[in-house]
């Protein structure tokens, strides 16, 4: 029979004393470097009820101190985390992870009955060599697409946060930015996420986590291979800065011949190519939603043709980088497209009326070093011409032209105040 701390020395020998916890990356911080006091057989277990050794810690700044809250034989007796009760390889809670493992381990829960169940499984944890769980966790299949889905691969150190004030709730707290607790306002009684019991988690019945953990399992998307029989590749999101074509490789060639591996660096993503389409429609059944190399859950989708992705981008809306831009309030809207005539006029750059032709000044161009420039117009040699066709003389080349008068767009005619001004100046 169990006994508390205070009453005699009956059963002393099954107390538990032992010199770190089993603790989840989440209750123990991301400090690497922690003070943690021990206090021998300072609380009973919440679940046996047998007195065990008691640690306390800070996870990290601003965070509330956490203690464990059952004792080293019932938590590797469902390999679950001493403070939290997740599971200790996938984050998750009991009832969810005996769901997708599709397991039942109906523990005792009368004293004496729980007494002799415990001292049993304390006998095969002491036969084991402590790296595989114990009873029916311990035959259960190796993992469950589901699990895989739902795993959490990184700590969420937000569930170290201290509680809410219940002072400053009713308004009373006069501690400001001094009170260790929070200053939010409390969720909705009404949640069920309120009403957690420690039991119930352990023995994975009625946990309100556990419930809406498997029901967004029920609602998860699924990944539907395309219409399109020649697509073989697969779009592989989030690698970072970690993951290596080797890593990809690794993981991907199970399935079937990889024919190409290519990662856009840019985009931390990257493109498997297999040699049939067997062998990809495998590789993202096994691998969608639940792939996770080096720590990293990466995305998994299928790959795409050229045109395909041209059309759904118009179709969407989208820019090039596949980003769909809302329209910024206050531009003005588009240009109305200019006339168009059955007979385009030709561009006037300087606004000339139609009947102006203006004369233009023919310079010649210098001639290339090492020859010698041509003789100024009357200096040179006489040039006869030879009579064209109708009797009249070809004009003279472009260099050999006498300088005219320069036109400038000021001087036009047409300009207004140009007829006041030449009287002005005459």
């Amino acid at each position: 029979m169990a006994t508390s701390l205070g009453a005699n020395t009956y059963n002393r020998q099954n107390w538990e004393d032992a010199d770190f916890p089993i603790l989840c990356q989440t209750c123990l911080g991301e400090n690497p470097y922690i003070r943690m006091t021990k206090e021998k057989y300072g609380k009973e277990c919440k679940i046996c009820a047998r007195p065990f050794t008691v640690f306390r810690w800070c996870p990290g700044v601003r965070m509330r101190f956490k203690k464990t809250e059952v004792c080293q034989t019932c938590s590797k007796m469902k390999n679950v985390c001493q403070t939290c009760l997740l599971d200790l390889e996938y984050g998750l809670p009991i009832q969810v992870r005996d769901t997708g493992l599709s397991i039942k381990d109906d523990m005792p829960k009368s004293d004496v009955n729980k007494e002799y169940y415990t001292q049993n499984m304390e006998r095969e944890i002491q036969n084991s060599d402590g790296t595989r769980p114990v009873g029916m966790l311990g035959k259960a299949p190796s993992s469950s697409d589901m699990l895989l889905k739902l795993a959490r691969t990184t700590p969420y150190y937000k569930r170290n946060r201290p509680h809410i004030c219940s002072f400053w709730v009713k308004g009373e707290c006069k501690r400001g930015e001094e009170c260790p607790y929070r200053h939010e306002k409390p969720t909705d009684p009404d949640d069920p996420l309120a009403d957690q019991n420690i039991k119930d988690r352990y023995y994975g019945i009625n946990d309100p986590v556990a419930d809406k953990l498997l029901k967004r399992a029920s609602t998860m998307p699924r990944l539907d291979p395309p219409d399109d029989k020649s697509i073989t590749t697969l779009y592989v999101g989030g690698l970072g800065d970690t993951i290596t074509e080797s890593d990809l490789r690794n993981h991907f060639y199970q399935f079937g011949e990889i024919r190409t591996t290519t990662i856009v660096q840019r985009q931390q993503c990257a493109f498997i190519q297999f040699a049939t389409r067997q062998a990809a429609e495998l590789a993202a059944e096994k691998s969608f939603n639940k792939l996770i190399i080096c720590g990293r859950r990466l995305t998994v989708r299928w790959g795409r043709t050229q045109g395909a992705r041209g059309k759904e981008r118009d179709r969407e809306g989208g820019n090039d980088m596949g980003l769909t831009l809302d329209p910024v309030p206050g531009l003005p809207g588009a240009l109305p497209p200019p006339p168009v005539s059955e007979e385009e006029a030709p561009a006037n750059y300087f606004n000339l009326g139609p009947n102006t032709s203006p004369a233009v000044m023919n310079i010649a161009l210098p001639p290339p070093p090492g020859v010698a420039p041509p003789p100024p117009p009357g200096f040179g040699p006489p040039m006869f011409h030879s009579m064209g066709p109708m009797g009249t003389v070809p004009p003279p080349p472009m260099s050999m032209r006498p300088p005219g008068h320069i036109h400038y767009p000021s001087q036009d005619p047409q300009r207004m105040g140009a007829h006041a001004s030449r009287h002005g100046g005459s």
